[in-house]
């Protein structure tokens, strides 16, 4: 439905590419995989401030089908650093009503790995404060392509009802807002489908400095658009009316 310009509703679904983790960790002079540590910290202090405003779903870009292709040593770190924020992190998202999804590929990934993501889905799949969308090993051709397979399987019609019903984040309704950090003002291959109508916004924040203040900014500006859909704005005013 859309909203006028100075609703004072938050996005109910809010996406993140959480960038800038190994530059944030260079100017320090510190290993990359010291940024995604930080980042961790970041995230746990934004899926709080995202409950306390009452936003429904985060949906996180936590590691990309394309991040193989970085340095061994930085891949091996985040994966390590996975299964630990899994052990350290699930408990506390559990106690605050947070209910944890993992969307994305998970051929290739360690036994080990895939087996601390079941268990943390399962473990929360009673809480409904905020559902927590972890992308890991996640594309958003990938999904593209993985839910046209599927139906092709199922001998469905290619519809765009029945293609939106078979994503990876057919759970939710799709992201309101779209927030990347770091700089950086592109997709990059996440939630290309889903996002279609997402009101987009950039921050020159590195993902470790994105704060409470930098996430009530986004919502802001957010709150201060007028989401036509297609529709023209005396339609907007008219339906708001």
């Amino acid at each position: 439905m859309a909203s006028s310009p100075q609703t004072t509703t938050p996005p109910h679904h809010v996406a993140i590419v959480m960038d800038g983790n190994g530059r944030w960790a260079t100017k320090r002079f510190l290993p990359r995989v010291a940024g995604h540590k930080q980042g961790v910290e970041s995230l746990r202090r934004c899926v709080k401030a995202c409950a306390d405003r009452g936003v429904g779903v985060l949906t996180v870009f936590a590691f990309s089908s394309e991040n193989w292709n970085r340095p061994p040593e930085e891949v091996s770190g985040l994966m390590q650093l996975m299964v630990g924020a899994l052990a350290r992190e699930v408990p506390r998202l559990n106690a605050d009503g947070v209910r944890l999804h993992f969307v994305g590929e998970r051929a290739g990934l360690s036994d080990k790995m895939v087996a601390g993501l079941v268990s943390a889905e399962q473990t929360t799949a009673h809480n409904s404060r905020l559902i927590l969308n972890i992308c890991f090993n996640y594309g958003g051709r990938w999904d593209i392509a993985r839910a046209a397979a599927k139906l092709a399987e199922q001998g469905l019609p290619m519809t765009e009802m029945n293609l939106d019903r078979a994503m990876a984040l057919a759970h939710v309704p799709d992201p309101d807002l779209f927030i990347r950090t770091g700089g950086e003002q592109r997709l990059s291959n996440f939630l290309l489908w889903q996002s279609a109508y997402a009101e987009l916004f950039f921050s020159d924040k590195l993902w470790p400095e994105f704060d409470e203040a930098a996430l009530d900014e986004a919502i802001a500006a957010f709150q201060g658009r007028e989401r036509r859909f297609g529709q023209t704005s005396a339609q907007v005013s008219a339906s708001a009316a």
